[in-house]
């Protein structure tokens, strides 16, 4: 891998692959009830706000106390944290939007591996081809799958 390769940070991956693994734990089971998985679904919950914020000031124009309202309406995080969420969205616009969009590039990813190889699919080997390049944009990462997927067929 190319030394600057190393030191990429692409978002849209990156936290990407973290919703995307977070969502492993339900998918195997881990979570047996709604009690145990409640932790999962607040955290949803926030992206979900999030997202709306993130949409909210930099597409429909919200104002700061907009954005305030919106978090305080629909979650039960402190004022601080909401302070905090109001002014990452802010100064980092689509932020929350390259998160969801790379969890939903991975699962898309997934299920054309699963229908394209049937039997032959592997999700181990699947996340392999999906770590083992390391951080890359998503439109590399369809690539590198499409190329995979053809290698087993």
């Amino acid at each position: 891998m190319p030394e600057f390769r190393k030191h990429a940070e692409y978002t849209a991956f990156v936290e990407g692959w973290a919703l995307y693994s977070e969502r492993l734990g339900k998918e195997v089971g881990f979570y047996q009830d709604p009690y145990s998985d409640f932790g999962r679904l607040d955290a949803d919950m926030w992206r979900a706000i999030r997202l709306v914020v993130d949409t909210g000031v930099h597409a429909q124009h919200w104002t700061r106390q907009q954005m305030v309202d919106y978090f305080h309406e629909h979650s039960a995080l402190d004022e601080p944290t909401v302070q905090s969420e109001v002014d990452r969205y802010i100064g980092w616009p689509s932020q929350a939007l390259a998160y969801k969009a790379g969890q939903m590039k991975i699962l898309e990813l997934r299920e054309r591996s699963r229908k394209a190889l049937g039997e032959r699919f592997d999700l181990r080997a699947f996340h392999d081809q999906v770590l083992d390049a390391g951080a890359i944009p998503l439109d590399l990462l369809d690539a590198r799958i499409n190329l995979w997927i053809a290698s087993r067929k």
